[in-house]
């Protein structure tokens, strides 16, 4: 029986044509219309999510650490939630890492077939010496990246959790990965630029998943980031009226309290 040949949504033609000819009024009207799709997209694959949420907190419980493996803009995106997670609840640098197919200089500059490298995505995982407590969430918008691919693999074979971010159907990415998660967003205003639509969900599925995981393992307080890193005024301000609104103390009180304990979690905990 023949094989039915995999068709990727995210390279079909945009509903749209003869941008060129469009007002720049009408193509930010549709690119908007485009982009109010993608968390409808998403409200459909919550219970994925979920259960993706579910495993990291355990195994974050036991000590183990959330890896993000991406190409392009996909490894861009991993590496920006990861690198939010120390400042916005107080977490060691080490807890949550992003990788990129190129390395590093890949955020910024776009590494010529990095990602086509089916070995190289273990390569770098051993680098950071994981192990069985580790979640691994491969992030490809076409879910046929090789780096991403290969390392899901090579997890698998090791009894590591994997899970992934796509945003095609029954890519190999999804099957590889044990947690799969496919946000199907359709064809992009500009046919293939993945960084729109796609790019947008994959940003908002991290987003749930870094908070959802860092609420789950107490770093939030009520509603409030309790342990943010006071890196610069406006987090020393914002952890000041935390303290005033949660102990009734004057503005010169609450910023001397926070700045001798250093987060509004050990003032709430030691006053």
């Amino acid at each position: 029986m023949k094989k039915k040949a995999f068709k990727k949504t995210t390279e079909s033609d945009s509903h749209y044509n003869h941008l060129e000819k469009m007002s720049v009024k009408n193509l930010l009207l549709s690119i908007n219309r485009e982009d109010q799709t993608v968390p409808l997209a998403i409200a459909k694959v919550i219970p994925r999510i979920e259960n993706l949420v579910k495993i990291i907190v355990q195994q974050m419980k036991q000590g183990g650490r959330l890896f993000y493996m991406g190409a392009g803009t996909s490894g861009r995106l991993g590496i920006v939630d990861a690198s939010e997670c120390p400042p916005t609840f107080g977490v060691s640098h080490g807890m949550v890492i992003g990788l990129i197919a190129g390395g590093d200089k890949a955020i910024r500059k776009a590494v010529e077939f990095a990602e086509d490298d089916k070995q190289q995505g273990w390569k770098d995982l051993l680098e950071h010496k994981i192990n069985k407590k580790d979640v691994v969430i491969g992030i490809a918008a076409s879910g046929t990246t090789p780096y991403v691919i290969g390392a899901l693999e090579a997890c698998n074979k090791k009894g590591i959790i994997t899970g992934c971010i796509t945003c095609n159907k029954d890519s190999d990415v999804s099957k590889t990965a044990n947690y799969p998660i496919e946000v199907v967003v359709g064809p992009e205003f500009v046919t293939g630029s993945t960084r729109m639509k796609a790019g947008t969900a994959q940003k908002l599925v991290l987003n749930m998943i870094s908070t959802s995981v860092m609420i789950q393992l107490g770093r939030v307080q009520g509603n409030k980031m309790v342990d943010m890193q006071l890196s610069n005024n406006k987090l020393i301000d914002r952890g000041t009226r935390m303290i005033m609104k949660s102990l009734g103390v004057s503005e010169t009180k609450a910023k001397k309290l926070l700045l001798k304990f250093g987060s509004v979690r050990q003032v709430i905990n030691n006053i």
